[in-house]
């Protein structure tokens, strides 16, 4: 079942920190706070990263590196449930 409010992690170019925060759990939250279309990559069975798709393209700047890969622009961190759907992070994520 889809939550209406998510609990998640969202890294920004101008800090070196992982800001908490409750969003809307909605296409237009998140593409307002990427900054336009999202991109989303699967980071474990239950984590995806979410980021604005043509954030390279756009200029905008890194604000994270997983994996080795650089993201640019705000970058949100969210969990996923079976259905697909985005849920708040798992607890296991921030130990």
């Amino acid at each position: 079942m889809k939550e209406s409010k998510i609990t998640v992690f969202i890294a920004r170019p101008e800090t070196d920190y992982l800001e908490q925060a409750e969003i809307d759990n909605t296409l237009e939250t998140m593409q307002k706070i990427v900054g336009g279309y999202i991109e989303t990559v699967t980071l474990s069975k239950d984590t995806v990263l979410i980021c604005n798709e043509e954030g390279r393209l756009k200029g905008l700047q890194p604000s994270a590196r997983i994996l080795g890969e650089v993201y640019f622009g705000n970058v949100i961190l969210a969990g996923y449930d079976e259905d697909g759907e985005f849920c708040s992070i798992p607890l296991d994520f921030v130990s």
